[in-house]
């Protein structure tokens, strides 16, 4: 970091607006939502969700009661345009439920993004261009007169190609994003965006969507909320107009931001579940819903079983939710002080179902959302799953894969559950070695080798697999592939391997060798398992067996 003062960055400048109204006001409704979980969030996911994982995600924001989702960017891949052709032949999306893609101002693009809607009730066709200095000068070397001309050329556009969707039955909005809006001059925000409503023509019946992006948040929210209000309080067609807001979070404000500019005059929201997205994420629709739930405003969106939505998320989208993620953190509703257990505990009685919610530190009643308070037993200075994997280091040596914590760690609480009284170290390392090394049914190993090396490896393994022996052989691109061909071949139930760690335990010649392996069923279900051998080949394959015995234990 730069010593003071500091002269590389610059404050971000104020908006020079008198009379402002929003910090007088008070939220009474909910925001028309937008989910952009299937376009802005797999975009940004390491490993974009498959065409079935996305219609499985589809039908949670559905069911959440998601009015407008927007499904992807089918002008920008064959995956992209697939799912979208799937969800209109397949009939899978509601009639009361708009579905919203994304398009550059380019025509060949729209034209493909035109064929992809063909069949669509309601399409909401969301254009966008880059409009901010820099992004001006540094990308596009244009002046603002061009910037304005790509986006009315755009319109004029999709007026002329849309007709193929009107003239079927389509019912066909606009949405148009001044990507980079908040670091764009106000002034020619304003330009650019009553030039496409001018091109446009919307009216109070069909009105038209602009888009004020925080594509990356620079300013504290206040500033934001100005900018938002300033330009409601400036569009000529405001009454034609829906005020959309789409923040990110790089300051860490997305929420705030997105709060402060609902009480600046914006109509609708878009964001993610829980913040997936660019960077540090998009907005947590999850958060400022529930946040105007524990308010008394009803979002108008169903997060009763937020522990089913956030599993189906971190199936699909293979991210985790921070344990101490508002609302749907596997923490949130867990007291460890001493003291604050004793004050949730005596104002509970309190509470009566004729009286405001007033249960102190649990903003919310966790019955509301699927969940409930607990008052987590200490098993050490680091509790819960962090504790657990503390434990398992520090005091034996097992050093666990950080996504193996959050599976221990529910094992180990449940145990701590049921016994009712602090778990001792060795209770944790037992409570290790039952679930993942001495896992032996349905499947028991006997005896494994190689009996191939070269460009590939060919095993065989003795079995015990439920009651009877068997011998089984596979190929592979090494001891671990072979192995798991050699029990698919077998009948065994399939899988496949998502992740790989190993270890030594101790040092020396005499040393052990863990190893931890990660499975995925064809269900879509994730199991670790573990394995020690003086062999680390041969670690692996019982690291293979555990996981497979925890998965077939679990089905």
């Amino acid at each position: 970091m730069q010593s003071a003062p500091v002269k590389k960055y610059r404050p971000f400048p104020p908006v020079p607006l008198t009379n402002r109204q929003w910090p007088d006001r008070v939220l009474e409704r909910a925001p028309v939502w937008c989910s952009v979980d299937l376009r802005d969030g797999n975009q940004a996911l390491a490993q974009p969700m498959s065409v079935e994982e996305k219609l499985e995600f589809f039908d949670l924001l559905v069911k959440i009661g998601f009015k407008e989702i927007e499904v992807g960017f089918p002008s920008a891949s064959q995956i992209e345009f697939d799912f979208c052709r799937r969800l209109i032949e397949e009939n899978r999306i509601p009639d009361d439920v708009s579905i919203q893609i994304l398009c550059q101002c380019r025509e060949e693009l729209i034209v493909r993004s035109i064929e992809a809607l063909r069949g669509a009730k309601n399409v909401i066709f969301h254009l966008y261009n880059s409009t901010s200095p820099k992004q001006r000068e540094y990308v596009f070397g244009a002046t603002k007169a061009d910037i304005v001309a790509i986006a009315t050329k755009a319109v004029a556009l999709l007026k002329q190609h849309g007709r193929v969707l009107t003239d079927a039955g389509t019912r066909l909005r606009l949405e148009y994003s001044p990507e980079s809006f908040t670091s764009t001059e106000l002034e020619f925000a304003l330009e650019i965006c009553e030039a496409v409503s001018d091109a446009w023509q919307p009216t109070r019946e069909n009105k038209i969507t602009l888009n004020l992006p925080a594509t990356v948040e620079y300013a504290t929210p206040n500033v934001h909320a100005d900018q938002i209000e300033w330009m409601c309080t400036h569009l000529t067609r405001r009454d034609a107009t829906i005020v959309s807001l789409h923040t990110h979070n790089d300051r860490g404000t997305g929420v705030a931001a997105t709060e402060l500019a609902l009480l600046a005059g914006a109509d609708r929201v878009e964001g993610t579940l829980f913040g997936n997205g660019e960077r540090t994420g998009n907005l947590d629709i999850v958060t400022v819903a529930l946040n105007l739930y524990t308010h008394g405003i009803h979002p108008n969106l169903d997060f009763g079983d937020i522990n089913g939505i956030r599993e189906t998320y971190e199936r699909c989208t293979r991210m985790e939710v921070h344990p101490r993620h508002p609302y749907a953190g596997e923490l949130v509703f867990t007291a460890f002080s001493g003291s604050h257990q004793d004050a949730i505990k005596k104002s509970w009685p309190f509470q009566k179902p004729d009286r405001p919610w007033d249960v102190l530190y649990i903003p919310v009643d966790p019955a509301d959302i699927g969940r409930s308070y607990k008052a987590i037993i200490r098993i050490n200075s680091q509790s819960g799953k962090g504790g657990v994997a503390y434990i398992l280091e520090n005091d034996f040596g097992y050093q666990l894969p950080k996504l193996m914590h959050k599976e221990i760690g529910r094992i180990v609480n449940d145990l701590a559950d049921a016994k009712g009284a602090e778990l001792s170290s060795q209770d944790i390392h037992d409570v290790f070695v039952r679930e993942y090394i001495e896992r032996s049914t349905p499947i028991a190993l006997k005896e494994f080798r190689t009996i191939e090396r070269g460009h590939t490896v060919t095993c065989q393994a003795d079995l015990l697999a439920y009651g009877a022996e068997k011998i089984v052989t596979g190929t592979g691109n090494g001891p671990i592939d072979a192995f798991v061909q050699s029990l698919r071949a077998a009948g065994l139930p399939k899988f496949e391997l998502l992740s790989y760690a190993e270890h030594s335990l101790g040092s020396g010649a005499e040393a052990r060798a863990v190893s931890y392996i990660q499975i995925k069923t064809d269900r879509g279900h994730a199991f670790f398992g573990a394995g020690i051998d003086t062999n680390i080949e041969l670690a692996s394959i019982k690291a293979v067996v555990s996981a497979l015995n925890r998965a077939l234990a679990k089905a």
